[in-house]
């Protein structure tokens, strides 16, 4: 959780593209360049993901340091302007990129040991770590708002150096741990105070961020706030501390708490000699269609059955027996295994649709404010990162009561929250009063929700043995959304705009000008500032739609998936 909260530094960039579009005299699609590079940086993590397969955890952590401290940037792509002179922005494009890309091992390192350490746990564990990155924007600016200064330099500085001191510090203790398969009986009251945690310091950071945005506060008021904030990210550290000290830490006994695997569930462990197992595969073609549909208990004893009738058919040369090629769904894939399946395409372009949209508003969302008038863009930046962080939270704790309680696949979770993010762009597109706070509320729960249940619906479909190839290469979904929606649709449509509204100044102005005055006039550099709901209304629609065909092929995924969530989480029937 430490770790996860100074490791989404990209999600400043809502606050910063202004200044930076404004200092350095960029339009709409250079800043969405930045905003793209930003996101490929922070997505694109595959060698995070190898380096935690062959090396212990530390080694990928360790990798992340020198990335972050030597690219000089705030994870905005905003140079020291007062150290340097400004760089091209191709230049400023690699920055940015080398910068945010220490977060892939931040993300994978803690997401990595921690569902292998809680595999009956996964989307409460994946929703909370998520939550905390989505907040750290919000928990750095409260930071920085301590050592405000007019120099641009010092938020740099601490982004830089921050993050790096608090991966050094626990680079050796965030690990798979032993008898990580263990299952304490205080897991779910563990669990239920860190959820409470969590809601109290989403709810205190709103607090916040609005008494900050109505009163002036002086320097020691605000002291004194962040200072509780820390406390609040240091009250979860009493969860371990009283389970070393006050509990009985019989490991056997834990261990007799963890439901042995049934044979069909996917193990982190699972052995060269299983994966080797012999298959009759024409279990499957004499298989009752409705052997799916019995509880765990009946179904296995009539494929054993079924199993053991071709074993001895096979004695006799009645039929064939040929080994698995590959693993089945719930079991350990590869990388490459997984991209032949059309269950992770399915839940890849799903997440290109709908977490693409969500990062095109949240990297775009200072233009969106200022062009229906907000002169404060701040304050909803600050509340999509607390949206998003409760997104994560909650997508993670209901996504496991529908697999848990209803053995329903996890996806069912996803396609609701890309409803809610297709109504949350239309309320974008039409502009009506009080439209960004609704906006940007439904588009950060429904952005946040991707990142608390995606991966661990992949954990669950594609075992865990490689779950930080699998989820790097998903997470791969998010520039590649931004790249299309924010730099090529969003950009392009506010250019254009914004081009038309400076011709219409331009010629207005013309026409009450005469002389020289008009020459000097029509010399001028057109502004690339958009006012007005008709800077974001096309684009808002488009991703609305985009989502909407998101929510169809999670809908496909629900179907193709029930067998395997059934067989994972089935109960007997009594």
């Amino acid at each position: 959780m430490w770790m996860q909260s100074c490791a989404g530094v990209g999600y400043l960039f809502g606050s910063l593209s202004p200044v930076i579009k404004a200092s350095l005299g960029y339009n709409q699609r250079q800043v969405a360049g930045l905003g793209v590079a930003k996101d490929l940086g922070d997505s694109v993590g595959f060698l995070a993901g190898t380096l935690c397969a062959v090396l212990p955890l530390s080694g990928p952590r360790s990798s992340s340091a020198p990335r972050r401290t030597s690219s000089g940037t705030d994870g905005s792509g905003s140079p020291s302007r007062a150290a340097c002179p400004c760089p091209p922005l191709w230049v400023m494009c690699i920055l940015i990129f080398i910068g945010n890309n220490g977060e892939t091992y931040f993300n994978t390192a803690a997401l990595v040991s921690c569902v292998q350490n809680f595999p009956k746990n996964r989307g409460p564990i994946v929703g909370i770590l998520k939550g905390f990155a989505g907040l750290s924007g919000a928990i750095l600016t409260q930071i920085y708002a301590i050592v405000h200064t007019p120099d641009d330099a010092a938020l740099i500085f601490m982004v830089a150096i921050g993050p790096t001191m608090v991966v050094i510090a626990l680079m050796f203790i965030v690990r798979p741990v032993g008898g990580h398969r263990q299952v304490r009986p205080s897991d779910g009251t563990s669990f239920t105070f860190v959820y409470s945690v969590c809601l109290l310091l989403a709810t205190y950071l709103m607090g916040v961020m609005l008494l900050e945005d109505l009163v002036d506060l002086s320097q020691s008021v605000t002291v004194l706030l962040t200072i509780i904030l820390i406390i609040f990210l240091l009250v979860p550290i009493v969860i371990p501390v009283l389970l070393s000290f006050f509990s009985d830490d019989d490991e056997t006994f834990y261990a007799l708490l963890l439901p042995s695997p049934r044979k069909d569930e996917p193990t982190a462990s699972t052995s060269s000699e299983e994966q080797q197992e012999v298959i009759l595969s024409e279990v499957e073609d004499e298989k009752p269609k409705d052997v799916d549909l019995l509880p765990a208990s009946e179904r296995q004893k009539r494929i054993a059955e079924l199993q053991t009738r071709l074993f001895q058919a096979a004695a006799v040369g009645a039929v064939r027996v040929k080994r698995r090629k590959g693993p089945h769904r719930g079991e350990d894939f590869t990388l490459m295994q997984a991209l032949i399946k059309a269950d992770f395409w399915l839940l890849f372009f799903s997440l290109l649709l709908g977490s693409g949209s969500g990062l095109t508003v949240i990297d775009n969302l200072g233009q969106m404010s200022q062009s229906l008038g907000y002169e404060e863009t701040h304050i909803f930046v600050s509340m999509i990162s607390i949206w998003n962080f409760l997104g994560r939270i909650g997508g993670g704790y209901f996504s496991e009561i529908i697999v848990k309680d209803y053995a329903y696949p996890r996806a069912i979770a996803l396609a609701i929250a890309q409803v809610l993010m297709a109504i949350g762009h239309f309320n974008f597109a039409m502009a009506w009063p009080g439209t960004m706070y609704i906006g940007t509320l439904l588009v950060g729960v429904g952005y946040g929700a991707h990142w608390a249940i995606v991966p661990a619906a992949a954990s669950e479909l594609f075992g865990v043995k490689n779950f930080g190839a699998l989820y790097n290469f998903l997470t791969v979904a998010n520039p590649a959304g931004s790249l299309v929606f924010s730099g090529v649709i969003a950009s392009g449509i506010y250019d254009a705009e914004a081009a038309k509204q400076a011709q219409q100044r331009h010629s207005s102005t013309l026409l009450a000008m005469s002389g020289i005055v008009a020459n000097i006039a029509s010399e001028a550099a057109p502004s690339s500032k958009c006012e007005g709901a008709i800077c974001f209304f096309l684009s808002s629609l488009i991703m609305s739609g985009l989502c909407i065909i998101a929510f169809g092929l999670s809908l496909i995924l629900v179907y193709r998936t029930k067998i395997v969530y059934t067989s994972l989480y089935g109960k007997p029937r009594t």
